[in-house]
């Protein structure tokens, strides 16, 4: 159940909607709904399934919708969604994906990618920095390239970047050194040792029998291990790090702290 009685919408309440296809698995609105109600405001956010070819005529659709203010939005329309909007922000064009977008009072659609950000603020929210550390991570998908992406953007020491295809490791590695010249990045291999703070990027960990996403014999006490997976809570990974004397971040943070961070960007 939303956070939000339904009796207390009126035709002033502002519309955020998730756009994903399928949309069973969603469960951001809850939260958006509960920190629109924290903040004060009027607004509701509600599940919106799309299927890929309607997503422009849909998008189109949303520029006119004067009582919608935006939303989050989620696989598979990331990419398509970018292309879409009147203006991305230079982190989201670095990414060629969007994760939330925004309706302006002229109806054109600004899109943000927030997920690397919201990770960092998680982070953040435990007291753990990551300015000036050596971060390995795992993984070169969409939540590990938005991570990297934003660790780079912190001011990271150094960023090793590992993943079981070399090659989009390396095409990652590339696309950074591109978007922050500066930035010491490359690409590396199972063994995490060496590092400060350690984060698994992959989907590795959710499901029984998945194998570590990495050679735990390089953890040492000192290091912080950090998941983006968030049920389960604690995941073979950090179960290791654990028992080795290293702290572990839980993923649930960065959901929480992205929400956040969508919540303001809607203007909520």
């Amino acid at each position: 159940m939303s956070a939000r009685d339904l009796t207390e919408i009126t035709g002033k309440t502002r519309v955020l909607g998730i756009l994903a296809d399928p949309i069973g698995h969603v469960k951001a609105p809850p939260g958006i709904n509960a920190i629109a109600i924290r903040r004060g405001r009027d607004a509701v956010m509600v599940p919106l399934q799309v299927a890929p070819e309607d997503l422009a005529q849909f998008a189109d659709a949303l520029r006119k919708l004067k009582s919608y203010d935006g939303g989050i939005v989620t696989v598979p329309h990331k990419g398509a969604m970018a292309g879409i909007c009147d203006e991305i922000t230079p982190r989201a064009r670095m990414m060629g994906a969007v994760n939330v977008i925004r309706r302006e009072d002229d109806g054109r659609l600004v899109g943000d990618m927030l997920d690397g950000a919201g990770f960092i603020a998680g982070l953040e929210s435990q007291g753990i920095t990551v300015a000036n550390r050596r971060v390995y991570l795992v993984g070169a998908g969409g939540a590990a390239s938005a991570i990297a992406f934003a660790m780079a953007e912190a001011g990271v020491a150094h960023l090793t970047l590992a993943n079981r295809t070399t090659a989009k490791a390396q095409e990652l590695c590339d696309r950074i050194r591109a978007a922050f010249p500066e930035s010491s990045v490359a690409v590396g291999d199972a063994n995490p040792s060496g590092h400060d703070i350690v984060v698994n990027g992959t989907s590795l960990g959710m499901r029984p029998g998945d194998a570590i996403p990495l050679d735990v014999a390089g953890l040492a006490p000192g290091m912080v291990v950090a998941e983006v997976i968030m049920e389960p809570e604690i995941t073979p990974l950090l179960a290791e790090a654990q028992a080795r004397g290293c702290r572990i971040h839980l993923g649930k943070p960065m959901l929480e702290q992205q929400l956040e961070l969508m919540a303001s960007f809607f203007k909520l």
